[in-house]
């Protein structure tokens, strides 16, 4: 397969200033959001971008922020308002046509709505009276488990604690998040094997690491700030290895505008030494190949295993009975290659891998990050500088929320811990997640849906399903500062409740306040807003989850619900009492620039396991679990084919398999869409259908080319046979055998039933489909 260079110039640099100025424009906040930039990440009275979850550096910078955060901060920062106004224009029904573009750019949420069925329109209604709709629809629930309570990674420690206290006294574990979606099997597998479900390193480690494994990661568009650290790793010597279906054109070089010489002189830095363009859904075979190769030849560390780990022999076992014909068909790299890889590991005295939902998205997700974690123990990479784990989460707080007991399986400890500060018992049974919370929706069995933040219905699977369930609930509640197309699915009572935004002031009866987040190397800092408010009607959202347990628990709550949202003070002397590691909260996030590292066990070699070790995990699927499904997929057609009688040889119309997954574009955040180009993919449309020129030579068709694809259903009728399309075919220097949509837009195609088995979540990143042209270039591929 040829080296396609889709884009030619270095990532960041001016493209990316351009493209956040006409962001800044695009919103009409040039001046508001100009401000807000100036105070992004920065350590003194500056707040925490949300745009991604990517720790700050220690040394200070005027301007801290990518083009990534200032699209977010753009997306906040507007003045115009989605308020009753808007709503008496448009009809739900009409804004359920709208583009996910069009509902983004409708404006901010500045009072609270009611959905008025009579009239298909929100309407404004107080914040008491839709209070006293939330407190009566909560008592007619016959238990608890009846409602289920979502959050996203954009709310902060302080409200996060506050709303799973209120759920949990509520009584119920029904506490699903977007880490359901997104590094779910991060969390399972590293907590099982190191005993915290956590990165291992700090940010410093990327100073000192000499090899860096990328996996699944597309830092450009998702994280652009880890850039920086990248191209700075290259520059100290560290070899850098990309491994992913896609040749990401965006990790090649790397123009930083914080260096003068970059941007007058067009200097850049080189970052990935070579990209590894496996199959869709072949890590964990690659993975395999490496390990096997490591253990054969000896160049595994056997002081660290003998004594800082358990399993060693089962997973010896295990590699031993793969076959190098198994591995590579398993990920579409020759054998020899693979050991070219395993040798740079071998010699490598400090390696760091880091990964993205490339690795977690797949049925065999929780495989993918054992075979990481395997891979570092076989050399001892865990608990040395410049080594270790480092998964990197896309939301902000994403991480810091989990640590603050959003968590459908919480631990014994946390609910211990809480029922000991708060004097409340706490429900001992596990809650839905999304996929088991989406399923429970859909056959009827909630009455109540909650969410702080997010767009529950598409950011998860089987979308349409979930919009529709819906609107069979008693109540809805949106807590959010956008529209999304969740909110546009009302059930008999829907309830709308604005909130501030990250940038934003937060002033009570007892003063100014700020907030904390964890980022996803679990350095928690402070984050305060500067902006006065676009609505004099905003509240907080942990004035919000005060109200709220306040109308539905009752006033003689024994639990300051008021008194924890008018200080957040208040808020972080509980979490010191309740949660490992912030023992003298507030002293610690007061006395240090940037905010404090919380304990990382394993990071020390105590390995808070079932066994005491750290421990290897034999994988459980197959490493060819993927050219199975796409074998089973083709044998399914042809026996169709035969049985009605209409076996096409049409080389250029008919039936192909392939495996797809989901992408975001440089447009875009999660389910929020800033606009339609994608700078290092070259196209300015979202129905596309992104495959290399080769294969679609091969096949004998054109870029531009209008397909169709397609999934078939399961024997056992779990899944039902679904459809997207058409997509323009668009060039992409993706594997053989590959094909990439995007995100949400292509959510439909993934189904609620298909996930990693302990960490049920969904197979975003790879699912077998059928490919169908329909019309020869019918639209230009840009």
């Amino acid at each position: 397969m040829r080296k396609i260079p889709v884009y030619s110039h270095p990532a960041a640099g001016w493209p990316a200033l351009f493209s956040s100025t006409r962001k800044l424009m695009d919103y009409q906040t040039f001046l508001r959001g100009s401000v807000s930039v100036f105070k992004s990440n920065q350590p003194q009275g500056g707040f925490d971008c949300p745009g991604c979850a990517w720790p700050d550096h220690k040394s200070h910078k005027a301007i801290d922020v990518c083009e990534n955060g200032i699209k977010v901060i753009a997306s906040e920062t507007m003045t115009k308002k989605a308020d009753a106004q808007f709503f008496a224009r448009h009809t739900v029904t009409e804004l359920q046509g709208w583009t996910g573009y069009e509902l983004e750019h409708s404006g901010r949420l500045s009072e609270p709505l009611y959905y008025d069925a009579a009239q298909d329109r929100y309407v404004a209604i107080s914040w008491e009276m839709a209070y006293q709709r939330i407190a009566e629809q909560f008592k007619q629930l016959s238990s608890p488990d009846e409602a289920l309570f979502y959050t996203s990674g954009r709310v902060t420690n302080e409200p996060a604690f506050m709303y799973q206290l209120f759920v949990r006294c509520f009584g119920t574990n029904n506490l699903p998040d977007c880490s359901n979606m997104c590094h779910e099997p991060t969390s399972v597998m590293l907590g099982r094997q190191l005993g915290i479900g956590k990165a291992t390193v700090k940010l410093e480690d990327f100073e000192q690491a000499k090899l860096i494994l990328m996996f699944g990661q597309n830092p450009a568009t998702n994280h652009p700030r880890m850039l920086e650290m990248l191209a700075h790793a290259h520059e100290q010597g560290c070899r850098i290895i990309s491994i992913n279906p896609m040749r990401e054109q965006g990790l090649s070089k790397f123009r930083n505008p914080q260096k003068p010489t970059h941007m007058t002189a067009g200097q850049s830095n080189d970052m990935v030494d070579e990209v590894v363009q496996l199959q869709i859904g072949g890590d964990a075979a690659l993975l395999t190949g490496i390990a096997k190769w490591l253990i054969e030849n000896d160049k595994i560390n056997h002081d660290f295993i003998t004594t800082h780990t358990s399993g060693f022999e089962p997973i010896k076992q295990w590699l031993a009975e793969q076959s190098w014909a198994d591995i590579e068909l398993g990920c579409g790299i020759l054998e020899t290659d693979i050991i070219n890889l395993a040798e740079l590991v071998a010699a490598s005295p400090a390696t760091i891998c880091t990964w993205g939902m490339g690795i977690t998205q797949h049925v065999q997700g929780d495989d993918n990050v054992a075979m990481i974690t395997n891979l570092l123990l076989l050399m001892g990479m865990i608990g040395i500088d410049g080594a270790g784990a480092s998964p990197v989460r896309g939301h902000s707080n994403v991480q810091g929320d989990r640590t603050m007991g959003i968590h459908e399986r919480p631990s014994k400890s946390l609910l211990d811990s809480l029922e000991r500060v708060f004097e409340h018992p706490m429900p001992q049974e596990h809650g839905y997640d999304v996929v088991t919370g989406a399923k429970a929706l859909i056959a009827g069995k909630l009455k109540i849906f909650m969410g702080m933040g997010g767009n529950y219905a598409v950011a998860a699977p089987d979308t349409s399903a979930i919009e529709q369930a819906l609107m069979t609930t008693q109540l809805n509640i949106f807590v959010g500062t956008k529209l999304n197309e969740t909110m546009l699915y009302p059930g008999a009572n829907n309830l709308i409740l604005p909130c501030l935004g990250r940038t934003e002031r937060i002033v009570t009866a007892k003063g100014e306040q700020f907030a904390t987040i964890e980022d996803s190397m679990c350095q928690v800092v402070p984050t305060q807003g500067t902006l006065k408010p676009v609505s004099d009607t905003l509240k907080s959202e942990s004035q919000i989850v005060a109200d709220i347990a306040t109308h539905v628990l009752g006033p003689d709550s024994t639990i300051p619900w008021q008194a924890m949202s008018e200080d957040f003070d208040i808020v972080r002397d509980y979490v010191a009492q309740a949660i490992n590691g912030f023992e003298d909260f507030n002293h610690r996030i007061r006395t240090t620039e940037r905010g404090f590292h919380l304990y990382h066990a394993a990071r020390h070699r105590i390995w808070n396991t079932d066994s005491g070790k750290a421990q290897f995990e034999v994988p459980k699927y197959p490493i060819t679990y993927v050219a199975a499904q796409m074998a089973e997929t083709t044998s399914a057609l042809e026996d169709n084919a035969r049985k009605n009688g209409n076996v096409d040889d049409d080389q250029n119309d008919g039936q192909k398999i392939w495996q797809l997954t989901s992408v975001r574009s440089h447009d875009q955040f999660n389910t929020m869409i800033f606009g339609y180009k994608d700078r290092y993919r070259q196209t300015n449309r979202r129905d596309v259908l992104l495959m290399h020129p080769d294969e679609i030579s091969r096949l004998g068709w054109h870029a531009g080319d209008s397909v169709m694809v397609s999934r078939q259903g399961n024997p056992n009728g779990t899944s039902q046979p679904r459809t997207l399309g058409p997509l323009v075919l668009t060039e992409m220097d993706i594997a053989s055998n590959a094909v990439a949509a995007y995100y949400p837009e292509c959510n439909d195609l993934f189904d609620l039933d298909t996930h990693a088995p302990d960490s049920h979540i969904p197979a975003y990143k790879s699912t077998t489909v059928v490919l169908q042209r329909v019309n020869a270039s019918i639209a230009e591929p840009v």
